[in-house]
């Protein structure tokens, strides 16, 4: 049985929750990921298949989400390119704006042309593409200039540790300059300290996602929760303040203000460009 899983996103500057990224579960409860099945399936040559049947699910499952959040949905190069894709998306009760296309594997040097044929319509819908784990193989900057797309992430590879390595937040803020340049957001994946996340923030980047800012979940009374206001309203924190500061505060004092302890994450919601 598949199940889908949300994990949400986190515009860095507020906290507000603007998006999530889907992932597909096996078994009634959403305990065993998926990742072998996919493997499985790509070997059988029926990796397209299943690729539709965990797209059928989220399509399905993120009608239970609140009305404002996107939802990133993981697929192949080859599914992007299938030509039942537009067709399937078309009867789906999302909203085109709404959809985000994130591309999860590394291409091969004949597609980026053909996906950029294949998806204008879709994006001239308001459907947007993403590109996944950015930095984590060699060719994935330049299939980015030829995509250029709506959203770049950056490989949780690259964030680990990226308030203590000087490389990695090197890179970090070159890839904030280069999104810029390409009119892209940029979301940082794999968050999971608090050091990562005041690192991330202060570059500028977008948005960020990963265990720290909240795991992924089954339970549509954890997804609700990603609508509701913050209990109680306090000043949040800009991406460029200074990250020393005397009493040891946070620099994004939402992480930890906008945090219950003993209930589920309730944060301040603002409107992002990534949010349509």
């Amino acid at each position: 049985m598949l199940v889908t899983a949300f994990q949400p996103i986190r515009e860095l500057s507020t906290g507000a929750v603007i998006g999530v990224e889907a992932f597909t579960r096996f078994g009634n409860d959403g305990s065993d990921t998926a990742e072998e099945w996919f493997v499985a399936a790509a070997e059988a040559r029926l990796g397209s298949e299943l690729e539709f049947a965990a797209l059928e699910c989220a399509l399905t499952a993120a009608q239970r989400l609140p009305a404002h959040l996107y939802v990133a949905l993981k697929l192949s190069p080859s599914t992007c390119l299938d030509p039942l894709l537009p067709e399937f998306l078309g009867e789906s009760a999302l909203s085109p704006c709404h959809i985000v296309l994130q591309l999860t594997d590394a291409l091969t040097p004949e597609q980026p042309a053909a996906l950029v044929s294949a998806l204008a319509p879709l994006r001239r819908e308001g459907v947007r593409l993403e590109v996944d784990h950015v930095g984590s193989y060699f060719d994935s900057i330049r299939h980015v200039r030829q995509l250029e797309p709506d959203i770049i992430k950056l490989d949780r590879d690259l964030i680990a540790g990226i308030d203590a390595d000087a490389l990695r937040h090197a890179f970090g803020e070159a890839m904030t300059g280069f999104a810029e340049q390409l009119g892209a957001a940029l979301i940082a994946e794999g968050i999971e300290t608090s050091n990562e996340l005041a690192a991330v923030a202060r570059l500028g980047v977008t948005a960020g996602q990963g265990y720290y800012l909240g795991r992924p979940s089954t339970r549509p009374q954890d997804w609700a929760g990603w609508n509701n206001p913050a209990e109680e309203y306090r000043p949040l924190a800009k991406a460029d303040e200074p990250s020393g500061r005397s009493d040891g505060s946070s620099p994004v004092p939402w992480a930890i203000a906008g945090r219950r302890p003993d209930g589920p994450e309730t944060f301040v919601h603002q409107t992002n460009t990534l949010a349509q």
